[in-house]
């Protein structure tokens, strides 16, 4: 779904991001690690040209066929949200202050060519589907909890069933009870709708979690890519054996506990 090429950033003549190649497949969670500062995060707004001022990207970005380099900015504008979603970790910076949650969905939906009519059952399904009633709509971003926020966050991204949701380290502001269920309600959405998911993160535990495939980065390289069971049980890299390590919780892999439990 999600190719992409010898994908480098450069800015003023310095490469930040070299030469990586990636896919996401249709249905699949694959997760992005590395340590900060390592790149993830631009490689993930090169996908939707939201890369800084300054920074170039050269190789080759698909989503499906359509090849992303090629866009318009109008005609890129266009899929994001349609066809490409991103949830950020600040979902306070997500949300105008003084516009309710209804005014929001009806913004988004008139973006992109929904009717009222569409976009205020899409809304409701979308608020159900987070576990949020309806009544919800009323309210201002200011009236509501940081996990309340993120699953509206999480609403709005796959309010029109994108095929690719770039999710940013989405639970880092949250405490560990309300991240764990955001993170299930990501994975239960998934399901339901079919997107991949580019997960970045340095949460190794939620890695084990939801993760079907894992690519490590380190000073804007992919050094290993492989399945959750491989990677986690048998990396090859020494840079990821020192993360994995670093991570008291995976330090002996998956083999010495059970997959998708509280412990390992």
């Amino acid at each position: 779904m999600l190719t992409m090429e010898r994908v480098s950033i450069t800015s003023r003549g310095k490469k930040i991001v070299d030469d990586v190649s990636l896919l996401v497949k249709q249905g699949e969670w694959l997760a992005l690690v590395g340590e900060s500062g390592s790149g993830k995060s631009l490689l993930s707004q090169a996908i939707g040209r939201m890369l800084p001022r300054g920074m170039e990207v050269s190789g080759r970005l698909m989503l499906g066929d359509c090849d992303l380099g090629s866009l318009s900015k109008s005609e890129m504008r266009s899929m994001l949200g349609r066809d490409i979603a991103y949830i950020s970790q600040d979902y306070h910076g997500s949300f105008t202050p003084f516009l309710t949650i209804g005014a929001h969905f009806k913004e988004y939906g008139k973006a992109h060519g929904v009717n009222r009519e569409e976009c205020k059952r899409k809304m409701g399904d979308a608020l159900d589907s987070v576990g949020l009633t309806s009544g919800m709509e009323s309210r201002y971003p200011s009236e509501l909890s940081g996990g309340q926020l993120q699953r509206i966050a999480i609403a709005l991204a796959l309010f029109l069933s994108p095929c690719l949701v770039i999710a940013d380290e989405i639970t880092t502001a949250l405490d560990s009870v309300t991240g764990h269920r955001v993170l299930q309600l990501l994975a239960s959405r998934q399901k339901e709708t079919g997107c991949g998911i580019l997960f970045i993160t340095h949460d190794w535990r939620t890695v084990r979690r939801y993760a079907d495939r894992i690519a490590v980065m380190k000073e804007g390289v992919i050094v290993e890519t492989g399945g959750k069971h491989r990677i986690l049980d048998h990396p090859h890299h020494h840079y990821t054996k020192r993360l994995i390590e670093s991570a008291p919780v995976l330090g002996r892999g998956l083999r010495s506990g059970v997959e998708g439990g509280e412990t390992v």
